[in-house]
């Protein structure tokens, strides 16, 4: 805001610039407070998602030990074919949201693999799957935490700056115009009493002559 203009005209305006600060806030902070609970939810959809892929590791290890040197890598026979997402309106913010992902399945010669291969390559997809997901939850969290924050600025600078300041100029310009009115019947009393005392003297020297 600029600077306060001391006059009646800047007085209303002062008024009229708080009484919308304070019509504002709360729908500013009503959604400042969604924005955060959306925050924190994404937040834990996020951590549950990466805490899945050490007990998922761990099975995997247990189920296929052959993985930790293979003697042919599985994730060359699968491949992400479709990945369709969408943009989820979130108290007005834009975040994707994951609708379809597929998989192809290469085609390999059965009887020159190992025989754990089927169960390689649907551990492959699933840990595909977990990681895209992952990806996607921690933009959902990216984009929500960036709009949490911003429009937690916008409700400490409404509360911490625009109206503490417009009350601050209010009362600064109230104080100016009630100094200027007394100041104002001062000169206007100081007149009447030297115009009275001018008409005294003039009346005094018309009784003399």
């Amino acid at each position: 805001m600029g600077k306060a203009v001391l006059s009646k005209s800047g007085l209303q305006k002062e008024r009229e610039s708080l009484k919308l600060f304070h019509k504002v806030l709360p729908s500013l902070d009503l959604k400042r407070q969604q924005l955060v609970g959306e925050q924190k939810k994404a937040e834990r959809n996020h951590q549950m998602i990466q805490a899945s892929f050490v007990p998922m590791a761990a099975r995997l290890a247990d189920q296929l030990p052959m993985l930790a040197e293979p003697s042919i890598d599985p994730a060359q026979f699968v491949r992400i074919t479709d990945l369709v997402q969408i943009e989820e309106n979130i108290v007005g913010v834009k975040v994707p949201l994951l609708v379809r992902l597929e998989f192809e399945i290469l085609p390999y010669a059965y009887l020159g693999t190992p025989h754990w291969i089927d169960a390689a390559i649907a551990g492959v997809k699933e840990f595909a799957e977990l990681k895209v997901s992952a990806q996607i939850a921690l933009e959902r969290l990216s984009l929500l935490t960036k709009a949490a924050r911003k429009i937690t600025q916008r409700v400490n600078l409404f509360e911490k700056v625009l109206i503490p300041e417009a009350q601050s100029n209010i009362k600064k310009i109230q104080i100016y115009l009630a100094d200027a009115e007394r100041s104002a019947v001062v000169q206007s009393k100081l007149a009447k009493a030297k115009a009275k005392k001018r008409a005294e003297l003039e009346s005094e020297r018309g009784a003399t002559r």
